[in-house]
């Protein structure tokens, strides 16, 4: 993985190299190692390159034979050499063996038709000199990053481009202002959803799509996109021949990506079911002695060290592990907000942060993580409770059903069932079987409280987007069609997977510090055969990734198997009121809260002083979520509006 970015100038003007160097610059952090740039009359490609494949010869950008196109790209293409042979039996020349040349020899020969025969995780830019034309593409489920935006000139239009925004901020011209739609969608889904992004006037490409601008327009395309089978999947096996064809797909996807690379790979062991078997795959099917590193928490209610320990004992690795503190959390999490350029609901992405950087500083770029897993196979417990819902709903009256609510939760402290009938109020929402939003609405309904700590004016402006509806007009055709759990799972990838998992929480948190991640659950062909598995095999009863559990259950120790699901969580409130950072007073002082004129200052003021008081332990699901996002957001704008 590396950063990308440039600049079109549909007019024809000469593209200021100063400008490309800044945005080039402002993206080392992506890629240490090298920094490249490409200039001529109109366009200018930038590079900060993260060296993986081909270390000597793949510095970019990047052209082909006769300088025709030009590449500026970042991420890996796992099936670069299969690609590759192919493309020589067709004529093809190659200069270097890295996978960046292998897209420039498969866009001359298939154009965009090639992008969908690629396995791997990339955003890039194409530059086409003859047809003076600049081309973008994401990956299929936006694993990396790519942002742009159009300045407006006398003559005609800037197209920049960036990996991140920051880098679009170098361009004076470009607005430095929250844009009042992604904060909606942001305190709705947790994250704005692509193209929207947080910031006024840019936008985020999204996955499975490519854009291409011209002198005179723009194109959209889209090479792939999610799809479900209809309600009624039929079954054309028994859980055996799944769970083996599931196992086939994902090894061979761990495989390529733990042994396509010119760098040592690591692999992060969080304890849970996910790495546990991705980690275990690495060790039954290659001959190298795999580096583990995991992440545990002081705070005993978030820690899953024994698990861990019982994985490394069990696969033998060579393991480090990084403990984390509510303080560790609370000093750091302004730079985490710097790097995820957006406002977050949970500090879940800081301690990411801090162990990406303590892989970093143990010489290692490249980690393979288990990230995926629970949306391509129903793990999440936004699954169980859509299921759990749908159980009450068909008998509401019943005084019997919602005791199913006790076994929903069992890590958590704070268990919704101890208080029956907030649980049956919170289940009882929203029970409408012919929503398409069923399983997600109360977590929408909740997120979206946050609005009433904005200001009056800020918040009718908001409250005036029908993101929910806007989004669900956006789902493929028929989903009247498609079972719940498949209706739950788009709509929990097209949100939070690529908003916040693969991008707060991961893209941004790893090459904040030059660390690739590499998501075997990810990989297309996986995908496409969890899409088509029958639901009854991703949760049986309340049994989430039963078929997973079944396929490797002779690879990963049954107390890992068995044990309560357990979602990766860290300390919220409490990592800023236990000991609280210098930077929190300074941001919620009333002064500087109303000089911002996102938030009542007053509404602020009580939350904070209720935090204080508790020391941020014991807060609510709502209130935790709630100062999260108002300190994250209120930094993210201090942030953006300071950059130069």
């Amino acid at each position: 993985m590396c950063g990308i970015c440039g600049i079109f100038d549909t007019s024809g003007a000469p593209v200021r190299r100063e400008t490309l160097e800044a945005m080039t610059a402002s993206l080392r952090h992506r890629g240490p190692e090298d920094q490249g740039i490409w200039l001529e009359r109109g366009i200018g490609l930038g590079h900060a390159r993260l060296s993986i494949i081909d270390l000597s010869t793949g510095n970019q950008p990047m052209c082909n034979e006769d300088e025709s196109v030009w590449i500026s790209f970042n991420g890996e293409i796992f099936n670069y050499i299969e690609l590759r042979e192919e493309l020589l039996a067709r004529g093809h020349r190659f200069r270097t063996t890295s996978d960046t040349e292998v897209i420039l020899h498969g866009y001359e020969e298939y154009g965009t038709d090639f992008f969908e025969r690629m396995n791997g995780q990339w955003a890039f830019a194409i530059w086409n000199r003859q047809k003076k034309e600049l081309l973008l593409c994401r990956d299929r489920v936006g694993i990396a990053p790519l942002f742009f935006t159009s300045v407006f000139t006398r003559a005609g239009s800037r197209v920049l481009f960036a990996s991140e925004p920051k880098a679009l901020f170098k361009d004076p011209e470009v607005p430095r202002e929250l844009d009042p739609r992604g904060l909606a969608e942001s305190f709705t889904f947790w994250t704005a959803v692509a193209p929207q992004s947080v910031f006024r006037g840019i936008r985020e490409l999204p996955p499975g799509r490519w854009i291409r601008f011209t002198e005179s327009s723009e194109q959209e395309g889209c090479y792939w996109e999610l799809k479900f089978p209809g309600y009624d999947i039929g079954e054309d096996g028994t859980a055996a021949e799944y769970a083996l064809r599931l196992r086939e797909s994902l090894v061979e996807a761990t495989r390529l990506r733990f042994t396509r690379s010119d760098v040592p790979v690591a692999a992060y062991l969080s304890g849970g079911i996910d790495s546990s078997v991705t980690t275990a795959i690495i060790r039954q099917f290659t001959d190298t002695r795999i580096k583990t590193f995991s992440l545990r928490f002081a705070d005993a209610e978030f820690d899953e060290g024994g698990y861990q320990d019982l994985m490394v004992s069990r696969l033998g690795t060579d393991h480090e592990t990084l403990t984390v503190s509510k303080q560790d959390i609370g000093e750091v999490f302004p730079d985490v907000v710097r790097q995820a350029e957006k406002p977050l609901l949970r500090t879940a992405p800081a301690p990411m942060f801090l162990l990406s950087r303590f892989v970093r500083d143990s010489g290692y770029k490249v980690v393979v993580t288990g990230e995926g897993s629970d949306e391509m196979l129903g793990g999440y417990d936004i699954f169980r409770e859509a299921l759990v819902r749908a159980f009450i709903a068909r008998d509401p009256e019943s005084a019997r059903r919602p005791e199913i609510i006790r076994h929903l939760y069992p890590w958590l402290q704070r268990n919704p069932a101890a208080a029956p009938a907030f649980a049956r109020s919170f289940f009882s929402q929203s029970l409408d079987p012919t929503d398409p939003a069923l399983s997600h609405r109360p977590r929408w309904q909740s997120a979206s409280g946050i609005m009433r700590l904005l200001h009056p004016d800020v918040q009718t402006e908001m409250e005036s987007f029908q993101v929910a509806e806007e989004l669900l007009n956006r789902m493929p055709s028929g989903t009247a069609d498609r079972h719940p759990l498949s209706r739950a799972q788009w709509l929990e990838i097209t949100t939070l997977l690529a908003g916040y998992l693969l991008a707060s929480q991961g893209d941004r948190m790893l090459m904040a510090h030059g660390i690739e991640g590499r998501f075997p659950f990810l990989d297309p062909h996986f995908i496409d055969l969890a899409a088509e598995l029958p639901p009854r095999y991703k949760i049986l009863g309340l049994d989430e990734k039963y078929l997973l559990k079944y396929a490797f259950s002779d690879l990963v120790p049954q107390q890992i198997l068995r044990r309560p699901k357990q979602p990766y969580r860290a300390p919220d409130a409490g990592s800023f009121f236990s000991s609280e950072p210098e930077w929190l007073r300074d941001i919620t002082e009333p002064r500087n809260v109303r000089n911002s004129g996102l938030f009542n200052p007053q509404a602020v003021e009580n939350l904070m002083q209720k935090c204080r008081r508790k020391k941020g332990q014991g807060m609510s699901n709502f209130d935790n979520m709630a100062v999260t996002a108002v300190l994250s957001t209120l930094l993210l704008q201090r942030q953006t509006e300071g950059t130069s």
